[in-house]
């Protein structure tokens, strides 16, 4: 009944989150669980936030009425790019007034929560206006400690890896984990862009026996996750690209850094790996 009584004060009768009152008078072991059962609501409801705005996008997919305009920086934005931001982001304004938001196409709300949602509507921009299935939504929810919860959703491949901290990492339903592999030898190696990586990095990758693959963006990253990839590199980037990342390599037992070794998902640029290989790749693009 003590349980069942904390989880309603942080869930509150309508379902929202609420701020917990007096949570840090509770015994140590009693506040644990009742952090952990607020992550795991929100990782819940950021799983299924993703999947509502991944179902617009797909409406706007390989269709006629995609519009696509050019953004200052040169890189391209959609009206399902928009759309889908603005689901998200109404919802956490409705239900979550106080926390703080960071989206890529319509800027920043600051909250005073100490929490803050980061969106990327559709990563792979790029390969969505052009009719690749590999694109994703992507929500990070992080707080005072860090990286909370992390999901990318893949619309087009009704694929979802989500991870909470402490709570593990799941592709759909299922628990997954990072693979095994020891060496680069023989390693799938992703990147969103080979083409960024110096002819002394491929060659390195090449004599080291890599298998490199351009299945990138947060793809990329959900196959690491999910043991079907030792690998992911990304040498540009941008926050909202990577903020879900950390929680999600972390739980599915890899590791997560900037090129530099950096744990930082907003250093502009990550790689993600089953852990074994870390420092051998590292070393071999030569950043280690």
């Amino acid at each position: 009944m003590v349980a069942e009584a904390i989880v309603e004060r942080v869930i509150g009768a309508n379902g929202c989150i609420l701020k917990p009152i007096g949570i840090r008078r509770l015994s140590p072991s009693v506040r644990l669980r009742a952090v952990a059962q607020r992550l795991q609501v929100l990782l819940e409801e950021a799983v299924e936030l993703a999947e509502r705005a991944g179902t617009l996008t797909l409406s706007y997919f390989d269709k006629p009425d995609l519009r696509v305009d050019a953004k200052p920086d040169g890189t391209e934005v959609t009206n399902a790019d928009r759309g889908a931001e603005s689901l998200i982001r109404d919802h956490i304004l409705e239900h979550y007034p106080h926390d703080s938001i960071l989206g890529e196409e319509h800027g920043t709300v600051d909250g005073s929560s100490g929490r803050t949602w980061i969106v990327d509507p559709i990563d792979g921009t790029f390969g969505f206006v052009r009719g690749v299935p590999l694109y994703s939504t992507l929500i990070a929810v992080v707080d005072e400690v860090g990286p909370a919860v992390g999901v990318i959703h893949l619309p087009a491949l009704s694929q979802t890896v989500g991870a909470a901290r402490g709570e593990g990492c799941w592709f759909d339903s299922m628990r997954c984990s990072v693979g095994g592999r020891a060496t680069v030898d023989g390693a799938l190696i992703c990147s969103s862009d080979w083409g960024a990586a110096s002819d002394q990095q491929l060659l390195s990758l090449k004599h080291a026996g890599a298998h490199m693959r351009t299945w990138g963006d947060a793809y990329g990253y959900a196959m690491v996750a999910a043991g079907k990839a030792e690998a992911m590199v990304d040498p540009i980037c941008s926050t909202w690209d990577l903020a879900p990342i950390p929680v999600i390599i972390h739980e599915a037992g890899g590791t997560f850094s900037s090129l530099e070794g950096d744990p930082g998902f907003d250093r502009g640029n990550g790689v993600a790996t089953n852990g074994v290989i870390h420092d051998e790749l590292l070393g071999l693009i030569g950043f280690r």
